[in-house]
């Protein structure tokens, strides 16, 4: 079969996941795909069919699309966040094995957030200077409550993120997120 022929699945998924950090990190990403073996033009061709599915007219909802690519979620569970409840459903990510896809879906299955975050029982970094914030070493989760209180900020593009922050003894700065992993930290301020 053609490559854009095959059923879309999770190693699509994970190239679709480096396509939008290639603009943070593009030698994190070469090597990503080194490991996984797979060329730059099916990074695009995998991004190309991920946009069309999730453009389509008769595309299934978010909820569905993430099932019908990865499977069945290898952890479900019913969570509170402020007065809402909704179901995380995760998914495992090899080449992240501490951290898992994360899906926030309200009752009626709309999707409220999609991102990466530690899985249940992986050792989170210690981030106490920033320093200590590498690219894709932590999640915004993980960030956000190192430097409390972080400010959410609006992302550059979509499924991205932004915290401003202030690390102990140091200057305000910004931190990137792409699918929720860190991307870069900046002086805030700065431009990207």
């Amino acid at each position: 079969m053609a490559p854009s022929q095959t059923p879309f699945g999770p190693l699509d998924f994970q190239l679709v996941l480096l396509r939008r950090m290639a603009d943070h990190q593009p030698v994190l990403v070469y090597d990503a795909r080194q490991e996984l073996g797979v060329p730059l033009a099916a990074m695009r061709e995998a991004n190309k069919r991920w946009q069309a599915m999730v453009r389509s007219p008769r595309s299934r909802g978010a909820a569905q699309r993430y099932r019908s690519v990865l499977g069945e979620p290898s952890a479900t569970a019913r969570r509170r966040i402020g007065d809402l409840e909704c179901d995380a459903l995760q998914w495992p990510v090899p080449l992240w094995p501490d951290l898992r896809f994360e899906v926030l879906t309200a009752s009626g299955g709309a999707v409220w957030n999609e991102w990466l975050v530690r899985a249940p029982g992986a050792p989170a970094p210690v981030l106490r200077t920033a320093d200590d914030l590498r690219p894709w070493s932590c999640t915004v989760d993980e960030v956000a409550r190192a430097f409390a209180p972080a400010r959410p900020m609006e992302g550059t593009a979509p499924t991205r993120w932004r915290l401003a922050f202030t690390p102990p003894g140091g200057r305000p700065a910004v931190a990137d997120f792409t699918w929720g992993l860190l991307q870069d930290v900046q002086p805030a301020g700065t431009t990207r």
